[in-house]
Parts: C-alpha cells; sequence; structure tokens
C-alpha cells in the first residue's frame, strides 16, 4: 500500500516538477539551437516551420504536438500528398536521425500536455482500434522518450510496443524513469531505431494483436 501511495506522489508531484523546472531550463539554454533549427527548416523546407498534430494524452485528452517539420509537402496530381519517403528530404532525414526534430515537444511537457518519461502519444486514429489493457498507456502522460524507445524505437513491433509501454505503467518510478533517460541519451548518440527499415516511422496499428498477457520484459534489450 505504501509503494502505491509513494508512486502516486512521484507521478502526480515530484515527477511533474521534474518536467516543469528541466523543460524550462532546456528551453532557455537551446533557445539558440532552436532559433537555429527553425531557421534552416524555413530556408530547406519553407513555411509552417512546426509540424503540428492532434495526439491523445493522459486520460486519451487529445493535445497539439509540436514537432519541426522534416518533410515537404508534395502532392501528386490529384492534390493528395507522396508517400512519407517520397517528401522526406536528406536535410528531412538528418534532423530526425539527430532527434532534433523532438526538440519543440518541450512545450509540450512544460504545458504539462506530456512528460519527459512516458509512452510515446501515438495517432488518434488508434483509439478505437485498442485492447481494454492497451488503453492503459493513457492512464500516464505520454513521454518524449519512453521504455520502448530505449527497447528498439521502431524497429520493435507493436505488440512489443504495447507490452513495454504497460510495463512502464505498472512500474512506474523515479529510478525506472532515470534509467529511461540514460538510455536515451545513449540511444539518441547512436541514433539506433529511428526507422523500422520498411518504412519511414513505424509501420501503421491496424489493430488486433495478441493482449500482452505478461509484461516480464528485460529493459536492458538493446532492439
Amino acid at each position: 500500500m505504501s509503494t502505491i501511495k509513494s508512486t502516486r506522489i512521484y507521478e502526480r508531484l515530484v515527477k511533474r516538477l521534474i518536467d516543469i523546472i528541466l523543460s524550462s531550463l532546456l528551453l532557455l539554454v537551446l533557445s539558440p539551437l532552436l532559433l537555429l533549427i527553425a531557421l534552416l527548416v524555413r530556408w530547406n523546407l519553407g513555411g509552417p516551420v512546426l509540424f503540428k498534430q492532434r495526439r491523445p494524452g493522459l486520460n486519451e485528452k487529445l493535445f497539439t504536438i509540436y514537432k519541426f517539420r522534416t518533410m515537404t509537402d508534395e502532392r501528386d496530381e490529384e492534390g493528395t500528398l507522396l508517400p512519407n519517403y517520397r517528401r522526406l528530404t536528406r536535410f528531412g532525414r538528418r534532423l530526425r536521425s539527430s532527434s532534433l526534430d523532438e526538440l519543440p515537444e518541450l512545450f509540450n511537457i512544460l504545458k504539462g500536455e506530456m512528460s519527459f518519461i512516458g509512452p510515446r502519444p501515438l495517432l488518434v486514429e488508434y483509439l478505437p482500434l485498442y485492447s481494454e489493457r492497451q488503453r492503459l498507456r493513457h492512464t500516464v502522460r505520454p513521454g518524449l522518450s519512453g521504455l520502448a524507445q530505449v527497447s528498439g524505437r521502431n524497429v520493435i513491433s507493436w505488440e512489443e510496443r504495447f507490452n513495454y509501454d504497460l510495463k512502464y505503467v505498472e512500474q512506474l518510478s523515479f529510478w525506472l524513469d532515470l534509467k529511461i533517460a540514460l538510455k536515451t541519451v545513449v540511444k539518441v548518440l547512436r541514433r539506433e531505431g529511428i526507422d523500422s527499415g520498411k518504412y519511414v516511422t513505424m509501420e501503421k496499428f491496424k489493430g488486433g494483436g495478441k493482449e500482452p498477457a505478461s509484461l516480464e520484459l528485460p529493459i536492458e534489450r538493446s532492439g
């Protein structure tokens, strides 16, 4: 009982306080870098500089996620956007592989829509496809990085990703967050798991799959 109480105190108070302090500090320190990237995006891809999209967050409440644009708005003769791999430029690929395109999400963290660590916010269209157990990923704030990201990122299956998300929800703690944060730094520096090999990002989730019966997945997995 005391463990559950301490976990709730960490999640609702300590974790949020860390998010506010750290995101504010990083936005201040990284403001020149943010400005530079914004100018480079404008120069290489034109406007708008930011990619904005509605995503489900805590308790499935929708919010607008911010990222730097990495793709053009090229369309075919009928006005339909070209596939992602056709719109992803060399500049955009470099920005994505460095994870610098994610920096504007610091504003989402500061606003309380996201946390530094948690399940990544996925597409709104996936909401009706989740099983009841998979929906539990929305009982915590989505994160800039998470257990699934340091365990394979875009090269693991959807079933594995949900298993890791649910393991995080069940075992949430300061030490787990710290371990994920440290592993995230290593992953970013090594630029591991950026794409799935077949797709620019992750293959779309189509629902179905097995319910995660066991959450005994090793956090040390490198993907």
